[in-house]
């Protein structure tokens, strides 16, 4: 009993009434030029004629997802679309809309307004008068069961308006709701914002966690060492590490604040030198080799190269500390060719731990390029092919 009552509750239950009573306030008002069925009729094709402009799509999607399901209209729903009709399939269905609309209206406020007065005529009925509702229902006759049904319309009245409520939120849906132009549009919306997500996600791993692990070697070392001297490079690198990965941060903060802002003045393979002077500051022995055109390799590329590069320099300092690391970098051919080896120091990870190596074969992949990462003779190899084109 409970959860039949609880539709009452609410008040998107009484909104969608609204709605459908705001439906007939214009056509009604051709009862005060003449009460024919041609007027009806007229106020029925300059309705759908309304619904041949594209403005009239956008008014009833608002009213629809204000009314109906009881979101604001900037509501990220996409049940309803609130939005100008594109293309003469929208037009159409807005059309077919706002008729039904009428037709459903006008049934629900005439009954809405008759069957009180029957409940008002059965009641008066019962106690031997006449019918004084002015309902068009007939009532005949002076019986005292008449009271007996005197409730019935009254009680029948909610389950119409909850009926109708949800009959029209469902055409709404139907005949409002997103086109497969609009559907492919915000799937494509979507899967923009999940990439830009994930190449952010991506950016503060690599450069934050870059940080802090050269930070947590640092600090290590210093207190192991003892000496006072090397405690103070140690400080040195751990503040020229912090700074620049605040610049990152402060970066990648503002692309979230600002969507519209472009990315500008990420890193470059023509800053690998301050990745491989940090991994130097933290004790890695670093045996760098760079050949080729290094300047002529396209930004995006470049770019990812140095997000590659210093993911494995942090992968060495993390997992295997300061061990002799060899770096070759290679540009020609048209590819750019990254590879960085070091001695295996601790078991190889299973297969799926940790999101950098993932990180790397993504960059790599959405480049049309190759990486291998894993053991390779004894060594922990990082390989990345990326085409220059």
């Amino acid at each position: 009993m409970v959860r039949m009552l609880r539709p009452l509750t609410r008040a998107v239950t009484y909104t969608r009434w609204l709605h459908l009573l705001v439906a007939i306030v214009w056509p009604s008002m051709w009862l005060f030029i003449q009460e024919a069925w041609w007027t009806q009729a007229t106020a029925a094709v300059l309705l759908g004629l309304a619904g041949l402009v594209p403005a009239t799509r956008l008014v009833e999607g608002f009213q629809a997802r204000l009314l109906l399901t009881g979101r604001r209209h900037d509501s990220e729903s996409a049940e309803i679309v609130a939005a100008p009709s594109v293309t003469w399939a929208d037009r159409g269905r807005t059309v077919v809309w706002l008729e039904a609309r009428l037709v459903l209206g006008w049934l629900v406020s005439m009954l809405s307004v008759q069957l009180p007065l029957l409940s008002v005529d059965l009641a008066t009925t019962a106690f031997g008068h006449e019918p004084g509702g002015g309902g068009h229902l007939p009532v005949e006759g002076h019986h005292w069961w008449h009271a007996l049904l005197a409730p019935g319309p009254l009680l029948l009245l909610p389950v119409i308006v909850v009926w109708s409520g949800h009959l029209i939120t469902a055409l709404a849906v139907k005949l409002l709701g997103p086109s497969p132009a609009e559907r492919l549009a915000a799937m494509e919306e979507r899967t923009e914002q999940l990439l830009e997500r994930t190449r952010i996600a991506r950016e503060l791993h690599d450069s934050i966690g870059h940080a802090l692990t050269v930070a947590v070697v640092q600090a290590g070392a210093a207190r192991a060492a003892g000496d006072p001297a090397f405690t103070d490079r140690a400080l040195g690198a751990i503040e020229e590490t912090g700074r620049a990965a605040l610049e990152d941060l402060e970066r990648v903060l503002g692309v979230l604040r600002e969507s519209t802002k472009p990315v500008s003045g990420r890193p470059t393979l023509a800053d690998a030198d301050r990745l491989l002077e940090s991994a130097r500051a933290s004790g890695a022995k670093v045996d760098a080799e760079v050949t080729g055109p290094v300047d002529t390799v396209p930004g995006p590329v470049s770019r990812e190269g140095y997000r590659i590069l210093q993911e494995a320099l942090t992968n060495v300092l993390r997992h295997a500390g300061a061990v002799p690391v060899r770096v070759r970098l290679h540009v020609a051919a048209g590819n750019l060719v990254l590879a960085i080896r070091n001695p295996l120091t601790e078991p190889v990870p299973g297969p799926g731990r940790g999101s950098g190596l993932r990180g790397i074969r993504e960059r790599a992949a959405l480049l049309g390029g190759l990486a291998r990462t894993g053991p390779d003779e004894g060594d922990w190899q990082v390989h990345v092919e990326l085409p220059l084109s």
